[in-house]
């Protein structure tokens, strides 16, 4: 069983049973493909409102226990529980009950995973998923990272991991055989971040507010649309849904940029962006003939959107319910 939209609409698979993923099916998957790795599948409309209800109801299981919740989807968060008092500040049993409360109110099992910092509760909480718990103690977590494989670590993709592979790095400790310079060198950015991730440091705190960084709309067409023309008409549309959101995120965010988003019949994707745009009709319809002149191929899906800077309100609750 998957949850997602029709197949013969272009749908796309948001998440399924774990039998359904031994026939290699798996979310942002095509419906279409998934219906050819598995014909029997049977793919279930989405149900948005029991979603927020069950979520709500997570959430409010959760603040029982302590107000530092960092909500990462409908059913996922970061628990700080350092400074709890149920059962004497003891993460592994708060985690036990929540997830026996979760189960006598919703009938849902959750998997969690308890360690010392955000990186490994991640990790361990996907280590013995379905409905597991995992816990990784201070005094494990070397000779746990040590072994951990660089996939797992968030951030580290397909690409990144063929990457890594090549150059004979499996493991957190093949990792660590490279030094800060050369994980810079090599991995740009990121390579500080793996550096520490390699041996189990992570100083992230458990934030319960976070910053709107953009807001954007995106439909996919059952019928490719042909040509450029084609999208300009449809313009209109997506941007009197993304000025709606706009208007719920109320005052105080300054727009620096619009962008678009194609992807094209072949699945290839292109954007754009510039600098000095506003959420205008105008702006959108030369960005979009731009976008759209880049490949001579019809279009299935198309996107808009805008970035936010010099953000001066500080930090708030995303909504889970809308696109970010």
């Amino acid at each position: 069983m998957a949850v997602g939209g029709s197949a013969d609409r272009r749908g796309v698979i948001s998440t399924c049973n774990y039998e359904a993923r031994e026939y290699g099916i798996h979310s942002a998957m095509a419906s279409a493909h998934a219906m050819k790795l598995c014909p029997d599948l049977v793919i279930v409309p989405h149900r948005m409102e029991k979603y927020r209800e069950a979520s709500i109801v997570m959430r409010e299981i959760f603040h029982n226990y302590t107000n530092l919740v960092e909500p990462l989807s409908l059913d996922e968060a970061y628990l700080d529980v350092s400074e709890s008092t149920a059962f004497d500040g003891s993460a592994t049993r708060i985690a036990e009950e929540i997830r026996q409360k979760i189960y006598e109110r919703l009938k849902i099992t959750v998997s969690a995973g308890v360690s010392n910092s955000k990186f490994l509760a991640k990790v361990a909480s996907d280590w013995q998923k379905p409905n597991g718990l995992f816990v990784i103690t201070p005094a494990q977590v070397d000779s746990f990272v040590q072994q951990l494989p660089v996939s797992k670590i968030h951030g580290v993709g397909k690409v990144t991991t063929s990457k890594m592979n090549q150059l004979g790095i499996h493991t957190c400790l093949d990792l660590r055989q490279y030094d800060l310079v050369n994980l810079s060198n090599l991995f740009g950015s990121f390579g500080p971040r793996l550096y520490d991730l390699a041996r189990g440091i992570d100083h992230r705190e458990v934030k319960t507010s976070r910053v709107r960084k953009s807001l954007s709309v995106e439909h996919t067409y059952p019928v490719d649309l042909p040509d450029g023309e084609a999208c300009q008409k449809q313009i209109p549309i997506l941007l009197d849904e993304l000025s709606n959101r706009l208007q719920r995120l109320g005052d105080g965010f300054y727009v620096s940029k619009a962008f678009v988003k194609v992807k094209f019949s072949d699945f290839s994707t292109t954007t754009l962006e510039r600098a000095g745009t506003g959420p205008g009709l105008v702006d959108y319809e030369q960005l979009m003939i731009e976008a759209v002149s880049r490949k001579a191929k019809s279009v299935r899906l198309l996107g808009i959107g805008v970035r936010f800077g010099g953000l001066e309100t500080g930090n708030f609750q995303l909504d889970l319910f809308n696109h970010a």
